[in-house]
């Protein structure tokens, strides 16, 4: 289990965003959870030089659409890298599991079908303390984490052109 703040990294790792641009999915379900995730996200790219003009949010009503919501900014904006954001917390049926594993594979199949960048911002916990843990608090934010992720693998890919 992690003890630690997960999103400390060294901030010259990380290339420059300021001249990528990037489309950012929000689950509205855990809405308390989710919007702190944006938030650190969004954050984090202008951080490394992202404007306001190269950062597009949409929302999206749950978790499970995360992936047709990361499709319409594939086919319809001109965006870089396009980070999903959301949460599952596990309850007492397997709505969980159908969730995570469609969030996913749909996930995994736009990365590969677009070959563009999708990031997996998804918190699936046991509880709601272990998100909000993940969404700035002891832990870190996985926002945050997911937008260098998003950066990271935008200047590998333009590294191959």
């Amino acid at each position: 289990m992690a003890t630690k703040d997960l999103s400390a990294y060294d901030i010259n790792s990380v290339p420059s965003a300021e001249n990528m641009r990037f489309g950012v999915v929000v689950a509205e379900w855990n809405w308390e959870i989710t919007s702190a995730l944006a938030n650190g996200a969004v954050d984090t790219l202008k951080k490394h030089g992202a404007t306001d003009e190269n950062i597009s949010v949409k929302y999206v009503p749950g978790t499970f659409e995360l992936p047709l919501g990361g499709q319409f900014f594939a086919e319809m904006d001109n965006v870089d890298a396009i980070i999903l954001l959301g949460c599952v917390i596990q309850g007492d049926t397997r709505h969980f599991d159908y969730i995570c594993e469609g969030v996913t594979q749909g996930t995994k199949d736009l990365n590969l079908k677009y070959n563009k960048p999708f990031i997996f911002g998804v918190l699936t916990t046991n509880n709601e303390q272990q998100a909000l843990d993940r969404a700035g608090g002891k832990l870190g934010n996985k926002g945050d984490e997911a937008a260098i992720t998003a950066i990271k693998m935008v200047a590998l890919q333009q590294s191959f052109k």
